[in-house]
């Protein structure tokens, strides 16, 4: 007796001779499904830089849109082909769980809604892209990481650079030894701050200034170019609390990360100055990225100095944004746990809640 797979091979291998012998072609398979993403937020992120990167996909599409702007996304939605009966506001959001088109919620909103949103996308069956940093506090990271795991979802944090090529190539030579042994890494990551009333600067929305927003690229970089965790932190906080735009956050905080093979990471994240730079010193030489982690235009310098400029092999995407998008829907298919997972981003958030504690307290913060 033929069990039921067998015999099913058997009758799809009778049925594609018997095509081939009187000429008609074979069936052709299924085409993938893509998967559908609900962005919510449709500010400079999730509109200007995110919803673009769907033509650049694979495996992910746009589906739906959540906004509290009903024109706004009317606009966006009859621009990228997203139905009117798939635009959510605020107020109806949890009705996503009743979308089949909806799997993947990308959260791009200010960070004191990270957590709420995550939460209510995990209780809707959804799985969930949220941008860092994470959360506020790692309280609120957390609850995000309980709820996705309750409800059995899925949750990642928007770390582009994991899937950026110069920065995957650098790491690649670094735990390679193609510098040697490492002994010092270094980075300066910020820009210039303009309108003292963007939600960046209010406390409440952001849980804080440059070391939240722009800081935790030169952090995350320690970590993942390193790949080792720190020991301890200590921090000092330069900031002008006559300037306007830093009423409630900082502006400059410089931070130097211990680790246990005994690297020592100097780090530097500001708002009133223009920077974007890794450094990385080895016993043989350098890796040295700058720009290290813009949207494009980064390069990649290895050697004894800038002298070899190198050009990395392509990254996973297409684009490190279709690569991060993609990612999480290859994961969700394949039931895999993403590169960057909830853990990842809580990690970061409690290392700045330690660099925050140093600078207050000006001594060094042992981290466990």
């Amino acid at each position: 007796m033929i069990d039921m797979n067998r015999r099913g091979l058997v009758l799809a291998a009778g049925s594609a001779i018997t095509a081939a012998a009187v000429g008609l072609p074979a069936r052709a398979a299924a085409p993938e499904r893509k998967l559908g993403y609900a962005i919510v937020g449709l500010g400079g992120y999730g509109l200007g830089v995110i919803i673009p990167q769907f033509k650049n996909c694979q495996h992910s599409k746009l589906v739906a849109l959540v906004s509290g702007d009903p024109a706004k996304a009317k606009r966006v939605a009859a621009e990228y082909g997203v139905p009117e009966r798939n635009i959510y506001d605020y107020k109806n959001y949890d009705a996503i769980k009743d979308n089949p088109d909806i799997d993947i919620v990308y959260v791009c909103l200010p960070v004191s809604m990270h957590a709420e949103y995550t939460i209510r996308a995990a209780k809707a069956g959804k799985h969930v892209l949220c941008e860092k940093p994470m959360a506020v506090s790692s309280a609120e990271c957390q609850q995000m990481i309980d709820a996705c795991k309750q409800a059995g979802k899925k949750l990642m944090i928007g770390y582009r650079c994991h899937f950026e090529a110069n920065n995957l190539e650098a790491r690649r030579i670094a735990r390679s030894g193609g510098i040697g042994k490492l002994r010092y890494f270094r980075s300066e990551h910020g820009f210039t701050a303009g309108n003292p009333n963007a939600w960046r600067l209010k406390k409440a929305m952001s849980g804080g200034g440059s070391m939240m927003d722009i800081g935790i690229y030169a952090l995350n970089a320690a970590r993942y170019m390193t790949a080792e965790e720190p020991i301890s932190v200590y921090a000092k906080e330069t900031t002008d609390r006559n300037d306007p735009r830093f009423r409630e956050v900082e502006d400059m905080i410089e931070f130097q990360l211990e680790f246990p093979s005994g690297v020592i990471g100097s780090c530097m994240s500001m708002y009133s100055a223009n920077q974007n730079h890794i450094l990385l010193m080895g016993d043989k030489g350098r890796i040295d990225l700058e720009p290290g982690t813009r949207y494009d235009g980064n390069q990649l310098w290895v050697g004894q100095d800038r002298s070899k400029l190198i050009t990395p092999p392509p990254g996973p995407g297409a684009t490190q944004w279709a690569g991060q998008l993609d990612h999480l829907a290859q994961c969700i298919k394949q039931d895999k746990q993403p590169i960057v997972p909830g853990e990842e981003g809580l990690r970061d958030i409690r290392i700045i809640e330690a660099v925050y504690r140093s600078a207050r307290e000006q001594k060094r913060i042992a981290l466990v």
